[in-house]
């Protein structure tokens, strides 16, 4: 005896629209971003994103490929072969003077991590009078023009820094710039009084490592952006609270970093809330402002690193981090 199940007309088409959305749902919408650098603690909150399956639970698909001193991330951008990036937001009003159809989402640095390496005798950065400097080509073009007028310091003090620590460490009458979170690492372990002076706690107003896409992928992918770039907020907030998980991808990407060096650049995040200090505090990680854009624009501008026809609103949209809460 045969039994034979009838479904109707309207059960089907039920059945398999049911069937179509529950494929369309675990179909992961796949991602690429690029570093700037070697996986460090400076990256945690993505890779924490990815050890604890934050991105996977927000149907996300990332790819986070590592950058390094030869790496130009900018351009694999352009040629779309990676979808965002970090970038920085002096770079990105730069690229609106040459056009480039990119836009920073979100901010996940509040403030640079940018300062200066100085010796005890040094009380605050306005006693860098007469002393030696030493600038890298990228601080030329970023923080030494603001440095160098708001505390009345003569150009011929900027000597080239070419990253190798000596010449601080052996010269009494010099001051280095530095990370908060790395070359103050190094720097205490050898001269434990030496001290360091965040260029944002005197007013430098350029965001730290920025998140970056092409306006072609906001156009077409808003919604994938606007997951993932909860995703990775949500990254940040758990990776302060323990980034052993994080940790643990970063070594395995980058097998020269240390567990004590990790541990501090933690530490250093934390004690001077660069991730959710400033408007993070109240309007969520990830947060911009057109404030503090205009701020930037306008250190550009009176420093001649920036054409003042630039559209400067056009570097940016808050559209992603408005609805991202601590």
């Amino acid at each position: 005896m045969k039994i034979h199940h009838r479904v109707g007309k309207g059960r089907f088409s039920l059945l398999v629209g049911a069937l179509f959305l529950t494929s369309f749902t675990h179909a992961a919408d796949k991602l690429v971003l690029q570093t700037t650098w070697y996986a460090q603690a400076e990256q945690g909150g993505y890779y924490q994103a990815l050890a604890q399956g934050i991105y996977k639970k927000y149907g996300l698909d990332v790819e986070i490929k590592i950058g390094g001193p030869q790496v130009n991330n900018m351009t694999l951008l352009l040629s779309k072969r990676a979808d965002i990036i970090i970038n920085y937001d002096l770079q990105v009003l730069k690229g609106m003077e040459s056009k480039f159809p990119i836009k920073a989402i979100a901010a996940p640095f509040q403030f640079d991590p940018q300062g200066m390496l100085i010796h005890r005798d040094v009380k605050s950065l306005s006693d860098l009078k007469g002393k030696t400097v030493l600038v890298s080509t990228s601080g030329q073009a970023s923080w030494w023009p603001w440095l160098k007028t708001k505390y009345q310091l003569d150009a011929s003090q900027a000597r080239p820094y070419t990253f190798n620590m000596q010449p601080f460490l052996a010269g009494k009458n010099v001051a280095q710039q530095a990370y908060a979170t790395s070359e103050v690492f190094q720097a205490k372990k050898v001269e434990p009084s030496s001290k360091f002076f965040l260029f944002a706690d005197a007013g430098y107003p350029a965001y730290g490592g920025i998140l970056v896409t092409r306006n072609d992928v906001i156009q077409t992918k808003p919604e994938v952006l606007q997951r993932f770039v909860k995703a990775s907020m949500e990254g940040w907030k758990n990776y302060l609270a323990d980034p052993r998980l994080g940790n643990a991808i970063i070594k395995k990407e980058n097998p020269n970093m240390q567990d004590d060096l990790l541990a501090f650049a933690v530490g250093q995040m934390k004690k001077l809330h660069l991730i959710d200090g400033g408007d993070a505090k109240t309007k969520g990680l990830g947060v911009m402002t057109d404030a503090r854009w205009k701020a930037t624009r306008d250190f550009m501008v009176g420093a001649g690193l920036l054409d003042a026809k630039v559209n400067w609103k056009a570097a940016y949209t808050t559209q992603f981090v408005s609805p991202v809460k601590k």
